[in-house]
């Protein structure tokens, strides 16, 4: 993981890999300001083609297999609950139904210093994350081989508005596809869009409204470079209410396109294309809406291959 390897003296704030993001400018949360602190040399992630792959997402280094190297040492590893000892508010949670889902994300670039926040398709949704240490996740059966040495990925993850204030989580890792057998490439991607059940929200499903086929990560709730504009408890997550399966996300090898139009259509055509904007204002909170009593916890990362 990109920052992995860094000690907090290296800052002159807060920016462990398990640290919220929100409000900040783009060069602070894009891959969590860590383009400067990548992985050691070799330590690529492999993604199995039509296999999966596990992720450990912890509020504590001390409580992954990555423990020796932790400053405190064994924090519980072994549990499989994310963060040991504490209750689940401290990963933005109430229960397991109210988990949101994170996410897996692709690009087909070597360097994580090339990469835009257009190039990034995601491939792979665990819905009941982040609720277990050792998380899933699928890789579509067509995955392409990198066309490089590697591919970047990056770790995404926006909780439920039910526990905490809200923010975004990205954290980024190099990573290879193992086993491919497809050549076709990943289509042209899509924002996602609001087409399934909210009941926080009254969002009623509305299937003709999902975005189908290849779908950008959500970047929300920063200084600037949002491509998503919800409103502060109006949450896009990684689940169904914006267009994103369990599991392997295996429509991303075609040009996406809005359900109701159908692929090829004007357009879907011209909303693929959409360039994802460099400075957006945050959305402001609605007092009226939910209590302001809601308390800011910040404890949990859940970064791919590493944690704090």
């Amino acid at each position: 993981m990109y920052g992995f390897n860094v000690t907090q003296q290296t800052f002159s704030y807060d920016n462990r890999p398990v640290t919220p993001l929100v409000d900040l400018p783009f060069d602070q949360w894009w891959f969590h300001g860590f383009l400067d602190y990548p992985p050691n040399e070799g330590d690529v992630v492999e993604l199995p083609a039509g296999g999966s792959v596990n992720a450990e997402l912890s509020c504590d280094k001390g409580a992954t297999s990555w423990w020796p190297t932790s400053d405190g040492g064994d924090a519980g590893y072994g549990s499989n609950w994310p963060c040991p000892g504490q209750d689940s508010s401290q990963f933005h949670t109430t229960g397991i139904e109210d988990v949101k889902g994170c996410a897996l994300a692709i690009a087909d670039k070597t360097n994580a210093s090339d990469v835009q926040p257009d190039d990034f398709t995601i491939f792979s949704v665990n819905q009941t994350c982040v609720w277990y240490l050792n998380t899933e996740f699928q890789v579509p059966a067509e995955m392409p081989a990198c066309s490089g040495a590697n591919c970047v990925c990056a770790w995404f993850w926006v909780h439920s508005d039910d526990s905490g204030a809200e923010q975004m989580y990205m954290n980024g890792f190099n990573c290879n596809v193992t086993g491919a057998s497809s050549t076709t490439a990943i289509g042209q991607q899509m924002l996602p869009r609001q087409c399934g059940n909210d009941s926080s929200t009254g969002l009623v499903a509305n299937p003709g409204n999902c975005t189908i086929g290849p779908k950008y990560p959500m970047y929300w709730l920063q200084a600037e470079g949002n491509n998503m504009f919800e409103g502060y408890y109006d949450v896009p997550y990684y689940g169904d209410k914006m267009g994103f399966h369990d599991g392997a996300q295996n429509d991303i090898f075609q040009d996406a396109y809005v359900s109701s139009l159908g692929p090829g259509s004007a357009t879907a055509t011209a909303n693929a294309r959409r360039e994802v904007p460099v400075a957006a204002a945050t959305p402001t909170p609605n007092p009226d809406k939910r209590s302001m009593m809601k308390r800011h916890k910040r404890m949990v990362n859940v970064a791919g291959h590493g944690s704090l």
